[in-house]
């Protein structure tokens, strides 16, 4: 299994040089790849944007959103984006896609939020019939969206959680894909959040995983309370991941400070 990290694209306190710094030196490190989160309505930087900046700078670390959110985005729009970042980087680009779970990301774009499932699949069709050259892979946890993932994807990508959580969802997702007569297997990838240091550190990236998770009310208290904030905490998921088929999990951020890069590649050794 791979390890990738996340940039810091929608955390507090983030700048274009920091943003280039980070993906420097993840292009250093260890890691697989370097991905990106989504929203529309929040402070941060737009995915493809932050991906952008990071092709840049990089030579060898893969480029991932995980994920962007398909239908607020023209079809159009988001070919020519993923097709972008494919080309600045060298075709190092991966496109992670879904619903998301967001009304208001939905309301602000003028997009219809009920019918974003149908929007998704048309953009991924869209895709395929472009014969795009970019890698894809679907998010979600519903019975259609592991069958728009075995239909049109090459993988799929879990929300994150324990172990268990993944291998759950990893295997609706080759049950769809077999199901198809999807020949091989899909690609597996997870993702999880983390902040190393002290104490006051780690406080932060609580408080910001409970902002950026409000809208679903008690539950941002549980995604809170999973962020990795040990060495043994990492180790302890990356080898859970491992051992049940995960091909690449990405490790993102809670904090914008760019020794976490350092941090994390010292714990993955």
């Amino acid at each position: 299994m791979r390890v990738g990290i996340g940039l810091p694209n929608t955390t507090p306190g983030t700048s274009g040089r920091l943003i280039a710094e980070w993906a420097r030196r993840a292009d250093a490190g260890p890691f697989g790849t370097l991905g990106v989160l989504d929203r529309l309505v929040y402070a941060s930087v737009e995915p493809f944007s932050a991906l952008s900046a990071a092709a840049a700078v990089t030579e060898r670390v893969g480029l991932a959103t995980m994920i962007a959110i398909g239908p607020v985005r023209g079809t159009a729009m988001l070919a020519k984006q993923a097709q972008s970042v494919q080309t600045l980087s060298d075709g190092r680009f991966t496109l992670g896609v879904a619903v998301g779970a967001r009304r208001d990301d939905y309301e602000a774009a003028g997009v219809e939020h009920r019918t974003r499932g149908a929007v998704l699949s048309e953009q991924l069709a869209h895709l395929r019939a472009e014969n795009a050259d970019v890698p894809i892979l679907v998010g979600g946890n519903s019975g259609a969206a592991f069958s728009r993932m075995a239909r049109y994807a090459d993988g799929y990508a879990h929300g994150g959680g324990p172990a268990r959580a993944f291998a759950s969802a990893a295997a609706k997702a080759r049950a769809a894909w077999h199901d198809l007569g999807r020949p091989g297997r899909p690609k597996l990838w997870g993702q999880a959040y983390f902040a190393l240091g002290d104490a006051d550190l780690t406080a932060k990236g609580e408080a910001y995983l409970l902002d950026y998770y409000a809208f679903t009310g008690p539950f941002a208290q549980t995604v809170a309370a999973a962020n990795l904030t040990t060495p043994r905490a990492v180790k302890d998921l990356v080898r859970g991941y491992a051992n049940e088929g995960c091909d690449e999990l990405i490790l993102l951020p809670t904090v914008s400070s760019v020794d976490q890069v350092d941090r994390l590649a010292e714990v993955l050794g």
